[in-house]
Formats: structure tokens, sequence, C-alpha cells
């Protein structure tokens, strides 16, 4: 799994910053190999492929924010 070829700035402008790219190059090359060992653990222990999948779906869609954090 490759990361995108851009990663979209809050302004709509991709990042060009050699040392953020980096991090979420890094970032997300770590998140992959994480969620494949998830999913391979998972399905090794017989939860159904297609559950699986939802249910990690379902963990991203509700990670809250790091915007509406309190200060």
């Amino acid at each position: 799994m490759n990361p995108p070829e851009t990663w979209p700035g809050a302004d709509g402008n991709p990042l060009s910053c050699r040392e953020k790219l980096k991090v979420l190059a890094e970032n997300h090359a770590e998140a992959a190999q994480m969620l494949a060992d998830m999913l391979e653990d998972a399905v090794i222990m017989g939860v159904d492929e297609r559950a699986m999948r939802r249910i990690m779906a379902d963990l991203v869609a509700g990670l809250p924010s790091p915007r509406r954090r309190a200060a």
C-alpha cells in the first residue's frame, strides 16, 4: 500500500514541506502494516474478513478529531 501522491492541506492545497511529507509517509507505512497484521490475526482466529474490514473502517471513522480537543 503506497501513500497518496499528495496530501491535501486544510486550505485545499497539497502539502509541500519535505519533513511533513516524510512523517506522513512513515505514518502511512506504519498504519498500513498494523492494519494488515490486525486483519490477518483476526482472519486466522476465525473472524469473517468482510466483518473485520467493517470493524476496522468503523474504528477509523470513530476516531475523535484532534481539532476538537479541549485546551
